[in-house]
């Protein structure tokens, strides 16, 4: 009997990678008008970038709905196995919800956890899970470990530009403006589930020092688990630099940085030019 992992594409694990690492992958839906397209199936990040930039109208995102969590789950289950499955968190979207109206059919076989976070923050915690499932925990066990160690779990990100924000709705015209004027460079953290500004700085130098401050005060990276690193939009220039302005975090403990691209779950609202960290605290 063998443990599934089923994710959704909030965690910007894309449908290539997922199946290299054997996990059940379910698309998020993004809008473009009236098209719809399958978030990372057939909408590539980039591609979701181009039209991101290229639209003036803002595109509308949509959750896993529960038909999809049941379709899977029932496969797992028939083939005799059991699966975890982690979610974006349950504030921002109601895919969670919608795994666990699935879920109640396969009481004992199928185990959801909100991870309580997006992007990098939910892609860690699933590699976390990978690792258990590797050190023979069972797959009740590793929901239980997951739920307690999300809460450890730090992902913050330095934004470019206030626009997508204010085309979300999430802060006025006149904030955004005085802010773009004044080259604001907004710091925004996952916490409790939510998306919170835990700081700002002028210009991307202070943006870079405050990010590496931030996690200064988490008390550092716990490098003996998994940490992430991504950008949003059509190029990584800005995170080449951010990681080349603070190597001192990476130089000592590793050659090889993970990063990936940001998909359109938390695209849509930061914009292009997004830099970001995910980690275990320590």
């Amino acid at each position: 009997m063998a443990i599934k992992f089923i994710i959704d594409s909030a965690a910007d694990i894309i449908p290539a990678e997922a199946e290299a690492l054997g996990l059940i992958h379910l698309p998020l839906k993004v809008m473009f008008g009236e098209t719809e397209y399958s978030d990372a199936v057939d909408l590539t990040h980039k591609e979701f970038y181009e039209k991101l930039i290229e639209n003036d109208e803002f595109p509308k995102t949509s959750q896993v709905n529960p038909d999809a969590f049941a379709s899977a789950f029932q496969k797992v289950v028939e083939a005799g196995d059991t699966a975890v499955v982690v979610t974006l968190s349950s504030k921002l979207s109601g895919t969670y919800q919608s795994a666990i109206i699935a879920a109640e059919d396969y009481e004992g076989k199928v185990f959801v956890v909100d991870s309580e976070n997006v992007c990098i923050g939910e892609r860690i915690l699933i590699q976390l899970g990978l690792k258990l499932r590797d050190q023979g925990l069972s797959a009740a066990e590793i929901a239980a470990k997951l739920e307690e160690e999300k809460h450890h779990i730090r992902l913050l990100a330095l934004l470019d530009t206030l626009e997508y924000l204010k085309k979300g709705g999430r802060i006025s015209a006149a904030v955004a403006f005085a802010g773009n004027i004044l080259s604001i460079k907004p710091v925004i953290a996952v916490e409790n589930g939510e998306v919170s500004l835990v700081g700002k700085a002028r210009g991307s130098k202070k943006g870079n020092n405050l990010l590496r401050e931030l996690i200064a005060n988490c008390g550092g990276i716990n490098f003996d688990k998994p940490y992430a690193l991504a950008y949003s939009g059509l190029s990584d220039h800005l995170l080449k630099k951010y990681i080349e302005d603070s190597s001192e975090l990476w130089s000592s403990h590793t050659s090889e940085l993970p990063i990936s691209s940001v998909g359109c779950t938390i695209g849509t609202h930061v914009g292009p030019g997004a830099i970001a960290v995910a980690f275990f605290e320590n």
